[in-house]
């Protein structure tokens, strides 16, 4: 058993240093085209994890197949890291691009910066969970990846304890597996996350707890949200004493700070946390300070209003990218110059995702636009009311981002122009209108629910004579040891 937390120097050399800069410089652009895509009118809400790249990078140099995610929206670097969620993806979702080949992780129907893999094949059988990066599905309500947290990490101690779970080769390398959570500092104020930090330092669960902290809970600073205005301070009392006798020292969680901008450091913080956690199940708090958010909390608002020009003129000169690349010329790993070029091909490489990832969501629309239009044009030539159907048409023409919805209720509209006339074009147009409607009830509305619970047959109570009155406790329970 270790006494104290360990120190691994760092491993990498210049060649994985650039590759790590030019993903996380990726990953920024990602956020910065992801928010202008949303002020444009092409997608409805963006929320971003700028500033917290540095840091993924090195949550990501820590994590292993067969590894656990349970975190929240700020993780993006470490996913298109990992591979489980590409750059193009990643626009997809931003689309709500609702197909499965195009947005993985939830098919367009979580918010934007959701992940998660996807542990089933097509045929409903488990797919090989050491050979993958494992990320729960995001669940958007804050804190809520923490009580998931808890039984994630502590499979690992039931892989580890029991013999009876040998077998399952498929699902865990005999517990070797960790869970990492993360969170923002405002939700750790939370009921659920304090429960679920308790639960893992009693269950001695292997789980790295990161938190990122900018000081702030969107809009509120910490002072009023938390006693001491700081979480680490908080956290302090769960740290394991490494003078404790040898029979205890393994009680709680190593316990580390470090700063958001700091590359090494920060990598060698999650590789010693992970080694510890994976071999000997002490689980580690991450505490990540100075973390910066250049864009403001989401674009639901501007952090210009209610940061100060002090604060804000910090953010910039400690953003974690800025502080990278000064360190990598100090280093002598790259010059300026060449930071410019690779930093110019890395741009059009995200914009030609984005580019992919909006002409493959806006193609298909687009073709049902067309066909709408058609179909009132042919109808115009004949009816009644042309000068209203092409005034619909036109309309529906000149939509800049034009949705599905758009068009279906320029299509019942129409239907609502013609109700006095039996145009035979009409038809056309009702028969087009009820095939898309059957579509988009599977597109969007399909696994709504499962249904499964209706597929078990039913199972009627037998009584014998004999049978003794119990209290339902009791037979809850007795259910439960039978199990």
């Amino acid at each position: 058993m270790p006494k104290k937390k360990g120190s691994i120097a760092l491993p990498l050399d210049k060649e994985e240093i650039i590759k790590d800069y030019r993903l996380a410089y990726q990953s920024r652009q990602a956020s910065l085209i992801g928010r202008r895509e949303v002020l444009s009118g092409k997608a409805k809400f963006g929320i971003f994890g700028d500033g917290k790249e540095v840091a993924n990078l090195a949550i990501a140099r820590a994590f292993r197949k067969g590894d656990w995610r349970s975190g929240y929206y700020r993780d993006q670097t470490w996913m298109f890291m990992l591979g489980v969620n590409s750059i193009q993806e990643f626009f997809a979702q931003l689309y709500s691009h609702a197909d499965v080949n195009h947005d993985p992780a939830s098919a367009g129907r979580m918010m934007n910066a959701h992940f998660g893999s996807r542990n089933l094949r097509p045929d409903g059988s488990w797919k090989n969970q050491t050979e993958m990066y494992n990320v729960a599905s995001d669940v958007s309500p804050t804190a809520a990846q923490m009580p998931r947290t808890v039984g994630l990490a502590y499979a690992s101690v039931m892989y580890r304890k029991l013999q009876e779970l040998k077998g399952f080769k498929e699902f865990s390398r005999d517990g070797n597996e960790i869970a990492f959570a993360t969170i923002g500092n405002a939700s750790t104020s939370e009921g659920m996350f304090w429960e679920s930090v308790n639960a893992i330092g009693v269950l001695k669960a292997p789980a790295i707890l990161t938190i990122y902290d900018d000081g702030y809970g969107i809009s509120v600073p910490n002072q009023f949200q938390m006693v001491k205005e700081n979480i680490g301070t908080l956290l302090k009392g769960f740290e394991r004493d490494i003078n404790a006798p040898p029979e205890t020292i393994e009680h709680g969680y190593d316990h580390y700070t470090v700063r958001a901008w700091d590359y090494s450091a920060l990598i060698e913080t999650y590789l010693s946390a992970a080694e510890i956690a994976r071999e000997y199940h002490i689980p580690a708090l991450i505490h990540i300070i100075d973390v910066t958010q250049p864009q403001g909390h989401s674009t639901s608002g501007s952090h210009e209003r209610y940061k100060t020009t002090e604060r804000l003129k910090w953010e910039e000169e400690f953003d974690c990218m800025t502080r990278l690349r000064k360190w990598m010329m100090e280093k002598r790993i790259l010059s300026e110059p060449e930071l410019v070029s690779v930093e110019k091909e890395d741009y059009e490489t995200v914009e030609g995702f984005r580019k992919a990832a909006w002409d493959a969501f806006l193609s298909p629309i687009l073709d049902e636009r067309n066909q709408v239009m058609d179909m009132l044009d042919e109808i115009a030539g004949s009816s009644n009311h042309v000068a209203e159907l092409r005034l619909l048409r036109d309309r529906l023409a000149n939509i800049p981002s034009v949705a599905r919805r758009d068009i279906h209720s320029a299509a019942h509209e129409a239907l609502r122009i013609l109700r006095d006339e039996a145009h035979p074009s009409k038809q056309i147009l009702i028969q087009w209108k009820n095939e898309n409607d059957k579509i988009n009830l599977e597109r969007f509305g399909s696994h709504l629910y499962s249904g499964t619970a209706l597929k078990v047959d039913e199972v009627k109570p037998v009584y014998s004579a004999s049978s003794p009155t119990m209290f339902g406790f009791d037979i809850v329970n007795t259910a439960f040891d039978a199990a």
